[in-house]
């Protein structure tokens, strides 16, 4: 059976999280591949509200393996913070594989990227202050501390202190902070390891076997492709690839074995943190989606920065990612308007601009040029067939499948999660 990617297709915060659940029942393995606690997904069963920022969505389904691949660093106090939260709910956990090469955050890359963030001044690029870049950066200078390294503490030690030996020298001359104890350190990491026994894995080996077996496995990346490390707004990303791409690569899967990308768009667009953003509205437009929405972070509880839909943004998560189907969430939050922009191009320096711009001081100036849909003002979460839309509703999502150059093949029409219309189907 071959393995299917979701990914988010604008700046994340799209709904991942209420996608991956809706298809949970239908598969085996649902894996994080990358990212780690800066993410958040909210899923809403029943009068149940979930708010999960390093598990797997597929955690909620009790038929489906949650997977932590390689890809992803951990914060083992804030795994276990969230393990406890869901087992105090009734939520089985037990089934969790993380992988034994997956990278941990420790206090000290946490410390850095604060103290970071803080010095950059004018110039802060919207961290969470969480130690996610900083362990990336010693995952790349090969100084970093893998899951499977608690489970030797002399190999253990050796690590931190080599880790310490240069960031202690940063935090003394450079931030005039108190350096940091590797002894002390290296205890703190092994009060995890007996918790975090239970749950590792050779989960490349897992997941491949499970392929083999005729089991589906489902890639759910957390951030948005415009927050990839490679293709994103750099330097205003986060430090991982959130595309269809890094899947591969944080998982152990190898790319032959996946067969359908599925992308995750709001019929409106969000933002967290610094960056351009063309779309960004600025007036009661603005806050309105942000009130209607609840666009509010879930993980970092910033607002976020809304603005209408960017087609040009749009073709690029298809083109990049590779996308075979959209799921389109959140149209129900656009009931009301009048009438409703699409941004279809740009305005650059002049020049019409039908894609996003090579140079990013050239999307920075970016003005959008919109095309206006009718709005609609009936209440559509009810609606589970394209024919319970109105013709405004149905015309505005068939211009955005137009626009995005993908088939859209789901669109979530409210917060429940059966409030959805199946187009076509995801996995099949």
């Amino acid at each position: 059976m071959p393995a299917v990617v979701l990914v988010g297709a604008q700046w994340g915060d799209e709904g991942k999280g209420k996608a991956t659940d809706l298809l949970g029942s239908r598969v085996d393995f649902v894996v994080r591949y990358q990212g780690g606690n800066n993410a958040g997904h909210t899923v809403v069963i029943g009068d149940e509200r979930y708010a999960l920022h390093l598990l797997p969505s597929g955690i909620l389904t009790p038929t489906c393996t949650p997977v932590i691949g390689n890809g992803v660093v951990i914060d083992p106090s804030v795994l276990f913070r969230e393990l406890a939260g869901l087992d105090e709910r009734g939520i089985d956990t037990s089934n969790l594989k993380i992988s034994a090469n997956a990278h941990i955050i420790t206090p000290f890359q946490v410390e850095f990227d604060k103290v970071t963030e803080r010095f950059l001044g004018n110039q802060k690029i919207g961290t969470t202050g969480r130690g996610i870049g900083p362990t990336y950066m010693d995952k790349v200078a090969r100084t970093g501390i893998r899951v499977q390294d608690l489970f030797d503490e002399k190999l253990l030690f050796e690590k931190v202190e080599q880790s310490l030996d240069h960031r202690n020298q940063i935090f003394v001359k450079v931030f005039n902070r108190m350096p940091f104890d590797a002894e002390k350190v290296t205890q703190e990491l092994l009060e995890f390891t007996e918790p975090l026994r239970g749950y590792v894995a050779d989960t490349g080996l897992l997941l491949n076997k499970a392929l083999d077996a005729g089991k589906l496995v489902l890639l759910e990346g957390s951030q948005g492709t415009l927050l990839d490390v490679d293709h994103g707004t750099y330097p205003f990303v986060t430090s991982s690839n959130p595309t269809a791409g890094g899947a591969c690569a944080g998982s152990g899967i190898g790319p032959t074995r996946i067969d359908r990308s599925m992308g995750i768009l709001k019929a409106y667009t969000t933002r967290v943190g610094s960056g351009p953003f063309p779309t960004e509205l600025h007036d009661a437009d603005g806050e309105r989606l942000r009130q209607v929405g609840g666009e509010v972070g879930v993980t970092t509880g910033r607002d976020r920065r809304c603005g209408w839909f960017d087609a040009p943004i749009a073709r690029y998560a298809t083109r990049v990612n590779g996308l075979t189907d959209i799921f389109l969430t959140k149209l129900d939050v656009l009931t009301g308007w009048e009438r409703i922009p699409v941004c279809v191009a740009y305005d650059v320096d002049g020049q019409k601009v039908d894609e996003i711009p090579m140079l990013q001081s050239d999307f920075a100036n970016a003005t959008p040029i919109y095309e206006y849909l009718p709005g609609w003002s009936d209440d559509i979460s009810g609606a589970r067939t394209l024919a319970d839309l109105p013709p405004n509703a149905r015309a505005y999502v068939q211009f955005l499948e137009e626009q995005s150059q993908c088939r859209i093949s789901a669109i979530g029409v409210g917060q429940d999660r059966d409030a959805t219309i199946k187009i076509h189907d995801l996995v099949g």
